[in-house]
């Protein structure tokens, strides 16, 4: 790690750690209105439930990028206004060498709303004007005429039922043969035509829900850290979690999948 790297915060385990693991929180200036920080968190709380001492890195323009081998085992990105994705672009499209590499090697990451578009391979805003994207996933996005607003719930292959909340105007679509995240059972998803939402690519997730995601999904949370202990080198190998909070979670999804849209 260098010395510029920006260290939010770190969880540590009361005795002796099982390992370490280093989230990196991507763009938390600009893409991080929707509550998406509460990914972050709800990641660092139940790995350190597990045993793992976990140290939180920011990443925003003009810092520098921490190194993915060694350095960096989980990204998180959030949603932002279409003002945060062009206040981002430009350093996006700089870092996207490295970004991708990350995935090719393995690297776990979640990408909400805003940073999902551009880990796409373009967003044209409303105004038609383009803001590059990364081609981490083979999908594109464009400004749509409204929103798609509401509580929404998807079929998973790997996850079973995910929940959450939706609220975009951009229109994703994605390219024949790339894998979405899940089918929508609720809601609108990528484009509210075709069934799908968000795209899965190597350990790269991307979505539209809110909520935030995770706490309401600790299936995803738990394959995302499975992911990032195995970069690291190690085997994760949880304990169940006897906690007010994982009833708390059950009984969010449970609440979601019943209220209205």
């Amino acid at each position: 790690m260098s010395s510029t790297d920006p260290v939010l915060y770190e969880h540590t385990t009361d005795g002796s750690a099982r390992g370490s693991l280093r989230l990196l929180q991507l763009y938390p200036r600009d893409m991080n209105i929707y509550g998406d920080w509460g990914n972050t968190l709800t990641l660092a709380r139940r790995a350190q439930w597990q045993g793992y001492d976990v140290e939180v890195l920011a990443y925003d323009p003009g810092d520098e990028l921490p190194t993915a081998d060694g350095g960096v085992d989980l990204v998180v990105g959030g949603g932002g206004q279409d003002s945060g994705q062009e206040r981002i672009k430009a350093d996006l499209v700089e870092r996207a060498a490295e970004l991708r590499a990350w995935a090719a090697d393995g690297v776990p990451m979640l990408v909400i709303c805003g940073l999902y578009q551009l880990f796409g391979h373009r967003f044209v805003t409303a105004t038609g004007g383009e803001i590059p994207g990364i081609s981490v996933f083979d999908a594109e996005t464009v400004a749509g005429p409204g929103r798609l607003i509401g509580n929404i719930t998807l079929d998973t292959l790997d996850f079973g039922k995910v929940v959450g909340y939706e609220n975009h105007s951009g229109l994703t679509t994605l390219s024949e043969g790339a894998t979405r995240f899940g089918t929508v059972v609720t809601g609108d998803g990528n484009n509210g035509q075709d069934g799908s939402e968000g795209a899965r690519a190597d350990n790269v997730i991307g979505t539209y829900l809110h909520g935030s995601i995770l706490p309401k999904n600790p299936a995803v949370a738990d394959w995302l850290l499975a992911r990032a202990v195995e970069h690291a080198g190690g085997t994760w190998d949880p304990e169940p979690i006897d906690d007010p909070v994982e009833r708390w979670a059950v009984r969010a999804r449970e609440v979601a999948m019943a209220r209205p849209r």
